[in-house]
């Protein structure tokens, strides 16, 4: 299928036409200025990608492009005449976000997801132990690190007594976030589990946008 007839059909189908993310009337105000500010602008859709890779926070690609030439893999959604279109390979982890709009921020993306961990050979996450650490995270670690809007992902273990975890949220780039790892995490689990010793972050913290802390 062709994406003109995917467009087409998006009339006819309730699948293809329910939306993925939200746009506030904020967000939509803006980007429509935006597009028709540009040459034959009612051809132009906004591709919204995820520029992040497994593992980091979020960073997310905002473009106006046509979307009648739109990928074959791409979901193409209409918002009160506002094309968007989202790759197929990223829809599973912007389904539910909002685009929003503030004079102080700009363009805002609110995405309740969590990024997709990377894959780090070596270590095992699908053990007895790796199921005690994922309980303790989900139900006491995130829980109190909440508060700063952050949390951790747990990656797994190296049977050596060492989990390790990547943070996001505004524990991400944060300065405080060794300290919290190191004083915090670490000892909730090595207290509570007899298999975890210490904990290693695995996060690139040099990527982090909207610490907590600075």
């Amino acid at each position: 299928m062709s994406p003109l007839e995917a467009l087409a059909n998006e009339s006819g189908d309730a699948s293809a036409s329910e939306p993925i993310i939200t746009i506030t009337p904020e967000a939509l105000e803006n980007l429509l200025e935006m597009r028709d500010d540009e040459a034959d602008g009612d051809q132009l859709g906004l591709r919204l990608a995820l520029a992040s890779e497994p593992g980091e926070d979020f960073r997310y690609d905002l473009s106006f492009e046509e979307f009648l030439k739109a990928a074959f893999t791409d979901e193409v959604r209409t918002h009160d005449g506002l094309k968007v279109i989202i790759p197929g390979d990223d829809v599973e982890l912007l389904t539910g976000a909002t685009l929003d709009y503030t004079s102080t921020q700009g363009l805002v993306i609110r995405n309740p997801n969590k990024p997709e961990a990377p894959n780090v050979e070596g270590l095992t996450n699908d053990d007895e132990l790796s199921a005690e650490v994922e309980a303790l995270v989900a139900g006491e670690v995130n829980p109190a690190l909440a508060a700063h809007g952050g949390f951790v992902t747990y990656m797994g273990h190296d049977g050596e007594g060492t989990a390790y975890m990547t943070m996001g949220g505004g524990c991400h780039g944060c300065s405080m976030s060794k300290m919290t790892m190191l004083d915090g995490v670490q000892t909730m689990l090595s207290e509570a589990l007899e298999g975890i010793e210490r904990v290693k972050d695995l996060t690139d913290h040099s990527t982090g946008a909207n610490p907590f802390y600075s």
